[in-house]
């Protein structure tokens, strides 16, 4: 009998010392990670350097691989989900660096040009030693731009550029910037700027900042504009079928094809487009649907006459929400939203709407940008649903939350997954259904234009990518579908030229939210808790969409 005990003993002293083993394991796992990127934010512009990213490279497959050896057998569901998300980033982070993305990092949006205005504009001088480090990063940006275009050139060689129709998007976003007095311009705007330290910046905005730009403006005019591919699919470059495939399943955190994607938009077209036909009925318009998409765009009913305006109706939907939340919710972030204008240097060829998040730490809070530029393009019969995505219920209680999760590791928290993000997006524009934010058939009309939009993109994307459609095919497939302004269309559609898959994950993540939705309610019946629903889809913050659905299924079961 002591010989069996002590048998027993050992096993079990054995067996949970694998379990914190293999817990320990993960943890350094991701200590490892962690430390190793945050050292790269230390430098006053990102690391990129080519013996920079093979190092990158190195580390992240030793990391990978490690991850896959661990034991997991006797992990909970926060260790699964670390995994599942540190999988998920590794594999893209792996397959970027070798397929060499950093030769081609413009997008029509600016890419890296755009990524400049969101570090500057994340930027705080609240002593001497912040104004030195922005000075360190002022004098530090014409080395910046000389590696980019180092970059560009090597991907001239090895066939692979951004297309044209993005390009000429970059030169007229620098072109914007260059137009800006220096006094004026974006590098003036971080916090703490004054009287004081002014005559310290804008000297150096004059002759570092300014001239920089010239020169990458110059090189893309003169030199890479000519060498950048006609045809707008990324297929069309070195490898890029096999990249778009990547960027279908990344995006999309599932197992799927264009081919797939591209059928399933099609049946959501179609089922949209009845749905449409109907309110157009009810409204018993004298025309066909064309006809109606016509009137929508050029009556000037539907238009806002000055920003004010579009400002002050979006933060009515924004507050007419906020007081419909706790039906639907129980917990809410206690960070303020606020509704403030795109800044002007971004608003050429930025979205009608977009959010920053806010911060706790730095007393920020969370930014619902509404385009105010070009107002003849910005329809206020597509306001609600613009709103309920980027503030709340979508992105600012989505991402809040998720920031104010305890105990998690810094990658998450730094971590967006557009599936799951940009799904809840979606999903919060059709829950503004259920609240009664849509206050007449126009708006009505304007979230199923809007779902159209994102179910377009299944179609658009694939189509462009990896089907060898033309820029106006995929335009006219838009325009035809949908009720977004003919300069909304053109944004977009260059848009996804630029930025390959991200486009897909808005669709394919509602619609998995709202099968896990339709599934759970059907297995609980009574039982089933809408707050408690949402509580637990956002508990976790982003997470691939098949994390999601192990959480939720085991939520079900868990609430019989």
């Amino acid at each position: 009998m002591k010989l069996i005990f002590t048998f027993l003993l050992c096993f079990s002293s054995s067996f949970l010392i694998g379990q914190q083993s293999s817990i320990d394991n993960l943890e350094k796992i991701i200590i490892d990670y962690e430390e190793y990127t945050q050292s790269n934010h230390k430098s006053l512009w990102p690391e990129i350097a080519p013996n920079t990213l093979t190092k990158d490279l190195d580390l992240f497959k030793k990391i990978q691989g490690r991850l896959l050896q661990v034991n997991s057998s006797s992990w909970n569901e926060t260790q699964h989900v670390n995994r599942d998300i540190l999988q998920l980033i590794l594999t893209n982070k792996i397959y970027n660096l070798e397929y060499k993305t950093h030769l081609f990092p413009l997008n029509a949006e600016g890419g890296f040009l755009t990524e400049i205005i969101y570090d500057i504009s994340d930027q705080s001088i609240e002593n001497k030693e912040d104004l030195a480090r922005y000075i360190d990063k002022i004098n530090a940006l014409p080395a910046y731009f000389n590696q980019r275009i180092r970059h560009l050139q090597a991907g001239i060689k090895q066939n692979k550029t951004a297309p044209k129709v993005v390009v000429e998007s970059c030169i007229n976003m620098v072109d914007h910037f260059l137009s800006s007095k220096p006094a004026d311009c974006f590098f003036m705007d971080p916090a703490g700027v004054n009287e004081a330290n002014v005559a310290s910046i804008l000297p150096l905005v004059t002759s570092v900042v300014y001239p920089a730009y010239m020169k990458f403006k110059q090189f893309l005019q003169f030199e890479y504009l000519a060498k950048a591919r006609s045809a707008p699919g990324v297929s069309n470059n070195d490898g890029g079928t096999a990249y778009y495939e990547h960027l279908t399943r990344y995006f999309t955190t599932m197992d799927i094809t264009p081919k797939e994607v591209f059928e399933i938009g099609q049946k959501e077209v179609a089922r949209i487009k009845k749905e449409m036909q109907q309110i157009i009925d009810k409204l018993a318009f004298d025309g066909d649907f064309n006809a109606f998409l016509t009137f929508l765009r050029e009556d000037p009913q539907f238009y806002p006459k000055t920003p004010e305006e579009l400002l002050h109706k979006a933060a009515f939907i924004t507050t007419d929400m906020q007081g419909k939340l706790l039906q639907y919710f129980n917990t809410l972030t206690t960070i303020p939203l606020t509704v403030t204008p795109v800044p002007s240097a971004l608003g050429p060829n930025y979205t009608a709407g977009r959010y920053s998040g806010g911060s706790r730490e730095l007393r920020k809070p969370g930014h619902y940008w509404v385009n105010t530029y070009k107002l003849e393009s910005r329809p206020l019969y597509a306001l609600p649903a613009l709103t309920l995505h980027e503030g709340v219920p979508g992105h600012h209680l989505q991402i809040m939350l998720a920031a104010e999760i305890p105990d998690v590791p810094n990658f998450r928290r730094q971590t967006y997954i557009s599936a799951y993000g940009e799904g809840w997006g979606l999903y919060a524009e059709f829950l503004g259904k259920e609240a009664g934010i849509y206050k007449t058939d126009y708006e009505e009309f304007g979230r199923l234009t809007y779902e159209m939009w994102r179910a377009c993109r299944l179609v658009v994307d694939p189509g462009v990518h990896s089907m060898g459609w033309t820029r106006d095919e995929a335009v006219e497939f838009m325009a035809s579908n949908t009720a977004l302004s003919i300069h909304e269309v053109n944004t977009e559609i260059d848009r996804y030229i630029g930025w390959p898959g991200q486009a897909l994950s808005y669709k394919m993540g509602e619609i998995k939210i709202r099968a896990l939705r339709e599934k759970a309610e059907k297995d609980l019946g009574k039982a089933f808790d809408i707050r408690s629903f949402h509580d637990k889809v956002l508990e976790n913050g982003s997470v691939p969409l098949f994390t999601l659905e192990r959480m939720i299924d085991q939520w079900v079961i868990d609430s019989l």
